[in-house]
């Protein structure tokens, strides 16, 4: 659920990234962070185990610009995607106002994207949020051994979404993610 700050003429809407682990979160948020100016991003907080895995969740900040009169602002967060952290990816998502979905392309994490999706959408129930905005990010399409476009959509049922093809660690469809879901997010209210 968005904030909005009267007093300071501000609406702040909180994306998360969800996915399962590994699957490039924090690789976009970090892209992200790499790409936009200085003047509009906040601190990059990521807080991630030795082996760089998100231990709770990453944060980062950004100002867009204004819209009729409001500073529009984004709360972008990642959430663990390791089984252990099931109920910090829940409480993440409360009031949440859209999601970037990270689908991993590896043949082999088939059942995390299908498990973490399930679990995404569970949460939402729980919360009462259904019509949360999602886009959907096919992630690592430069590893060898991943899954055609239509394998992952069928098995996400995809169909008729707004899908993106990414490579997050050299920046393909990382900004075009966030656009896309800025779009939706800012159009809904």
């Amino acid at each position: 659920m968005s904030l909005i700050d009267f007093s300071k003429s501000e609406i702040t809407f909180k994306v998360v990234y969800y996915g399962p682990a590994m699957s490039g979160k924090t690789t976009n948020l970090s892209w992200i962070f790499r790409t936009i100016p200085e003047k509009v991003k906040g601190q990059f907080t990521s807080i991630a185990t030795e082996t760089e895995r998100t231990l709770f969740f990453d944060f980062l900040p950004v100002e867009l610009g204004t819209v009729k009169g409001f500073k529009i602002r984004l709360s972008l967060y990642t959430v663990p995607g390791q089984e252990l952290y099931k109920l910090t990816r829940k409480s993440v998502l409360k009031s949440v106002d859209g999601i970037v979905f990270v689908a991993d392309s590896n043949r082999d994490r088939r059942e995390d994207n299908i498990k973490n999706l399930a679990d995404m959408f569970k949460n939402l129930e729980d919360y009462e949020l259904p019509d949360t905005p999602i886009i959907y990010q096919l992630n690592k399409r430069d590893t060898p051994a991943i899954m055609s476009v239509g394998e992952l959509v069928d098995d996400l049922q995809l169909k008729g979404k707004a899908v993106y093809l990414g490579i997050a660690s050299s920046g393909v469809s990382v900004m075009e993610c966030l656009k896309g879901i800025t779009h939706q997010v800012v159009s809904k209210i």
